[in-house]
């Protein structure tokens, strides 16, 4: 596995959870994960039920068999200073411009300058070393911005060239793009088995590729459990009413007398298993498109009691069983 895990997606379709799931998931056996945010949503926080993240490196979870979840909101404006102090020694320099509003002002006007920074403080932390020589972490997973914004985001490069053609600037956007066009990372994609995040995914990932950046895997989120395959639904198209009526009979489900409850529920069976042929077709044709894509296809399922520790926790045994670990 990559190092640097890129988690997108279609807003909507649960990236930051997948996200969340994938560092439990790469945490096993004594490995030490960090879980980096950057859109400034908190969602880490929420999913892990936890206080906001500061600016600095929390740990949030222990995984299975020992490992650990660390967590990071990364804040641009405290990242610049961080990068002021680094190449210019600005110290107490840097928090006054930031008084002054000029941090501010410099990150709007020049938003490459941003993702710089955002993107460079997740590279940092993947080529940061411990005094034995060990890697600090083992995995970052980075919850990034949608896909509509990931290619874009990620190729910092490009964003900086007008900005910067020598200087430190310069040099950080190509120490950061040597390790996000290596295989040290991994995009993921995140989708439903839905029209348009089917769509917005497969134009993410030629979009990805055409900047010749490394595209993971494609992760199918909420899942809905099949309760009729192929076979059961022809067979509910072509079975006659007074068919099903006598085999609700038989199961106990009202008499077989004229116009008995065995009769009343066949109407609204029917109708269900239309609405869920419905679904079933469209799902297979999602899936068709997704294959198309060349990409390693893994799918989570949607859990009825909803979203909390526990299910982050399923997840995360769901991906480990399907080898994204």
């Amino acid at each position: 596995m990559s190092r640097l895990q890129v988690v997108s997606g279609k807003g909507g379709t649960g990236k930051t959870t997948v996200a969340a799931a994938l560092a439990l998931a790469l945490a096993t056996e004594g490995k030490r994960a960090l879980l980096v945010e950057v859109e400034g949503r908190q969602g880490i926080a929420q999913l892990f039920e936890t206080e906001a993240l500061p600016y600095e490196e929390r740990k949030i979870a222990v995984a299975p068999g020992g490992g650990e979840v660390y967590a990071l909101a990364i804040d641009p404006e405290l990242a610049l200073l961080d990068y002021l102090q680094m190449f210019y020694k600005l110290g107490g320099a840097g928090r006054a411009l930031k008084k002054l509003g000029a941090i501010d002002f410099a990150t709007t006007i020049a938003p490459g300058l941003r993702d710089v920074l955002l993107t460079g403080k997740a590279c940092e932390a993947v080529r940061r070393k411990e005094k034995s020589g060990r890697f600090t972490y083992d995995y970052v997973v980075m919850d990034a911005p949608p896909t509509g914004r990931i290619t874009r985001f990620l190729n910092v490069n490009d964003e900086v060239a007008g900005l910067a053609k020598i200087g430190p600037i310069h040099n950080q956007a190509q120490a950061v793009m040597r390790v996000l066009k290596s295989p040290e990372t991994a995009v993921h994609l995140v989708t439903l088995l839905e029209e348009m995040p089917v769509q917005e995914t497969a134009d993410g990932i030629a979009e990805l590729r055409a900047a010749k950046l490394p595209v993971g895997r494609i992760i199918v989120n909420m899942v809905r459990p099949a309760l009729l395959d192929g076979v059961d639904l022809k067979l509910a198209e072509t079975a006659s009413h007074s068919a099903i009526a006598k085999s609700l009979s038989s199961a106990g489900l009202g008499g077989a007398r004229r116009g008995g409850l065995a009769e009343r529920l066949v109407v609204p069976l029917l109708q269900q298993a239309g609405e869920y042929a419905e679904r079933y077709t469209l799902e297979t044709e999602q899936r068709s498109v997704l294959a198309e894509q060349g990409l390693p296809l893994h799918e989570l399922p949607l859990l009825a009691e909803g979203m909390d520790l526990a299910g982050l926790y399923e997840l995360a045994a769901q991906l480990r069983k399907q080898g994204m670990s």
